[in-house]
């Protein structure tokens, strides 16, 4: 089978609420309005067949000027099984690159699902408490079942040790310097 991945169209709108409210009905995501998809079109990929019938969803919502959630995926159940989330997930994660966001990140209850893709668990409250101004409209807000995962999407460079290990911080006047400069460069002294 021939899967597409493309940025969503008006024509797509249908398709993904459908989709995605059925998984709502069943108690799995967040429901969405024709609105709210409309005015987050160009946050939203689809996956397509080869006849251009919309096999699964989903979107980016950014959180931080450094932040993206994957919110809404979906894939249809006769589409279930063929790989079509992960494909949906890479592309969310190459647009999530393209527009410089430094993470990504996804509430699910498949963490396996994620993991597989290079995701990690970390605790739900300190991905960013934006991502809870959707949440208390959740019908499960006060018995949440959801997996925080994240991804970086750069590599942070290693912090430089300016200072000797053993340095106290006491000595920050620049009038100290000369003594800064002769402990580091005693015999005994090595960098780590």
């Amino acid at each position: 089978m021939s899967i597409t991945i493309r940025p969503a169209g008006e024509q797509d709108i249908p398709a993904i609420l459908t989709m995605v409210n059925r998984f709502a009905a069943q108690n799995v995501m967040l429901p969405r309005t024709e609105a709210s998809v409309q005015q987050t079109l160009s946050d939203w990929l689809v996956a397509t067949d080869a006849g251009d019938v919309v096999a699964g969803c989903g979107s980016l919502v950014p959180l931080t000027d450094t932040l993206v959630e994957i919110r809404s995926l979906a894939t249809h159940e006769d589409y279930q099984g063929q790989g079509i989330g992960g494909l949906l997930v890479q592309a969310l994660i190459d647009m999530a690159r393209e527009q410089e966001y430094e993470q990504v990140c996804a509430l699910t209850l498949r963490t396996s699902f994620f993991e597989r893709l290079g995701f990690t668990v970390v605790d739900r409250w300190s991905i960013s408490p934006k991502v809870w101004q959707a949440c208390i409209y959740c019908p499960k807000f006060h018995r949440c079942d959801e997996v925080a995962v994240l991804m970086p999407l750069v590599e942070k460079p290693a912090k430089l040790e300016t200072k000797p290990p053993a340095w106290n911080g006491l000595l920050r006047w620049d009038s100290w310097q000369p003594l800064k400069l002769a402990y580091q460069q005693r015999p005994d002294h090595h960098e780590e």
